[in-house]
């Protein structure tokens, strides 16, 4: 499988800072894990940074600049690194994303982002943000679409993801919008683009009740999980949590009907809707 596309250091600030951590620390004769020791991070975090998948925050650029002696240059680019169209509390997770090899996610509530269509976005936005302008919801609707390009690719990154039955049973904007969004989920699990398995309620309890759950996997650093709450997210590097949280979407996936039938429920879902509409 084609590993994930490179970060180009002359347009991507977050891969210039990772390219230059890389050389400075070499010139100084550090490993990863040496130099993550008096930043109090791992060996594998370092490696994150130098890749590209993670952020180098304002705190650590300062102490690298005074671990390597890099003259505050990490200091002052880092701010360019940190602008993102996405909230805070996903902006690095998103970044992450752009570049993985493969995606697994768990969807209990609505369907994930990298899925979403254009009504579906603007609905799921529209609910978040109900005094907004509609420019700040146009932007958030482009920067949502933008983000599903990355299935433009035809077989990278791998994306699994187990929608809970909620997911289905909701419908988003109505039954036109939500008929159209698993249309187009379903479209790309015939196309072969995405593995996609559904939670029927039938399951009852499970591993992942209490919340959406993604896990990503990189060509050139260790794998990372990210949890979300309301209006909050955190990105997991610890192997021991990335591990747990394997686990509990492995469990997920052995409790949810297969591909094929999950294919099929959400076509006849999305039928029910379509007539509804026309009734």
């Amino acid at each position: 499988m084609p590993g994930p596309k490179d970060l180009d250091p002359s347009t991507s600030p977050r891969a210039l800072l990772g390219s230059e951590l890389r050389f400075a620390r070499e010139r100084a004769g550090l490993t990863q894990e040496e130099l993550g020791g008096p930043l109090f991070v791992s060996g594998s975090f370092i490696g994150q940074l130098e890749s590209g998948t993670r952020r180098m925050q304002v705190e650590y650029a300062r102490q690298i600049d005074e671990i390597l002696d890099t003259g505050g240059f990490f200091t002052r680019n880092c701010r360019a690194a940190a602008k993102s169209r996405y909230p805070d509390h996903f902006a690095e997770a998103a970044e992450a994303e752009a570049v993985a090899k493969s995606i697994r996610e768990y969807a209990p509530l609505i369907i994930p982002g990298l899925l979403q269509t254009e009504a579906y976005a603007h609905e799921i936005f529209r609910a978040y943000e109900p005094t907004a302008t509609q420019e700040v919801i146009d932007h958030l609707v482009d920067a949502r679409l933008d983000r599903a390009r990355l299935l433009n690719d035809p077989t990278t990154p791998l994306f699994w993801t187990v929608l809970d039955e909620a997911v289905l049973r909701r419908p988003v904007g109505g039954p036109a919008v939500e008929a159209e969004a698993l249309d187009h989920i379903a479209a790309l699990a015939r196309k072969h683009r995405i593995i996609v398995q559904v939670l029927p309620f039938s399951a009852g309890g499970h591993s992942a009740l209490e919340g959406p759950l993604k896990l990503m996997a990189f060509s050139d650093a260790p794998p990372l999980a990210y949890v979300q709450g309301l209006g909050t997210g955190q990105l997991l590097d610890d192997p021991a949590k990335v591990a747990r949280h394997e686990l509990t979407y492995g469990l997920i996936t052995a409790s949810a009907l297969s591909p094929r039938d999950s294919l099929a429920l959400i076509e006849s879902v999305a039928e029910d809707y379509a007539h509804d509409e026309h009734a």
